[in-house]
């Protein structure tokens, strides 16, 4: 079985505890590939929990999940410390972001101390306990979910929080006749008990490096440059996308053409993934909002140019 197949096997898996939904579960798919974490901005109970779970079991990924309350604490993370009367000597003892796929649930609930422990864990792939450092398993990836901004008890990401998340996306509600799949597979048992191993840790990282190996070309790198830059120009963006922003379109852009069986990236893929990778990382004007203006980057995708791949 080629990588590739085996990431069609993968999705097939998760396909048997999430109904419909295809696209946003080959964007995770892609975002995974990318080595990125996943924002997932929704209301509750629409199948956030069980796609994470389905995308564990069929990658074969060591699962932690959080609540995110105000009281969760930075060590309910990453661990603590405690003495060994035995020994006389402090050990460590892990906390939950210690797993490949970590899960937390509304973040956008959590103090900004306990956000500023998952951005370590995040950014730097490790954790910090009384000075020495714990690095987190490999592979690693972040599922956080937030409530859509408004909702009680809840408190906006900072936008260095947000930028460190590759792709934000929402599942929205089920199609009727998807509710009613749904309903017949609960009525037969629990849906993420059909969910096989479709991947290795090992498999998996021989996607991720296939996905690497993709070429972005000079032209295509230059449209991906000119998409992002003109983000910060754009009368309507306040604050444009960061350079990290650039280097997860790319990323994005490499894994989709993987996906679809090509070694070099073409326009289309970048215009496929450039939303859900940007859209999170600007700061709008307020009349987009106030006048019910279109999103401006779809003013950027048309403004911007696409070359020609021959």
């Amino acid at each position: 079985m080629t990588e590739r197949e085996r990431a069609g096997a993968v999705l097939r898996e998760v396909r048997k505890a999430v109904v419909g939904k295809e696209t946003v579960l080959a964007k995770v798919l892609l975002t995974i590939l990318a080595r990125g974490h996943i924002l997932l901005e929704d209301i509750p109970g629409v199948g956030k929990t069980t796609m994470a779970l389905a995308f564990s079991r069929a990658l074969s990924l060591s699962y932690h999940r959080v609540q995110f309350t105000p009281d969760v604490m930075p060590s309910d993370l990453t661990g603590f410390s405690i003495l060994n009367k035995a020994t006389g000597e402090m050990e460590y003892q892990p906390g939950a972001v210690l797993c490949n796929l970590f899960l937390a649930d509304e973040l956008n609930r959590a103090t900004s101390r306990t956000q500023s422990a998952l951005l370590e864990a995040m950014e730097e792939g490790q954790v910090t306990v009384d000075g020495v450092s714990h690095p987190v398993p490999q592979p690693f990836l972040v599922i956080a979910t937030q409530n859509p901004t408004g909702a009680s008890g809840t408190q906006p990401l900072p936008d260095s929080q947000l930028d460190r998340f590759m792709v934000r996306l929402s599942m929205g509600y089920p199609a009727p006749e998807e509710e009613l799949e749904l309903l017949r597979r609960k009525q037969q048992g629990n849906p993420l008990l059909q969910v096989a191993q479709a991947a290795t840790l090992e498999e998996l990282e021989e996607m991720r490096r296939a996905a690497d190996r993709v070429h972005i070309g000079e032209a295509v790198g230059a449209y991906i440059v000119s998409l992002v830059s003109t983000t910060r120009r754009h009368p309507l963006i306040v604050q444009g996308a960061s350079p990290r922003a650039t280097l997860a379109v790319a990323a994005m852009s490499r894994a989709a053409a993987f996906v679809q069986g090509r070694d070099f990236v073409i326009p289309e893929d970048v215009q496929a993934v450039f939303r859900d990778t940007v859209a999170h990382r600007l700061i709008l004007s307020p009349r987009v909002e106030s006048e019910g203006l279109a999103h401006p980057l779809e003013a950027v995708l048309q403004a911007v140019r696409a070359p020609e791949i021959r």
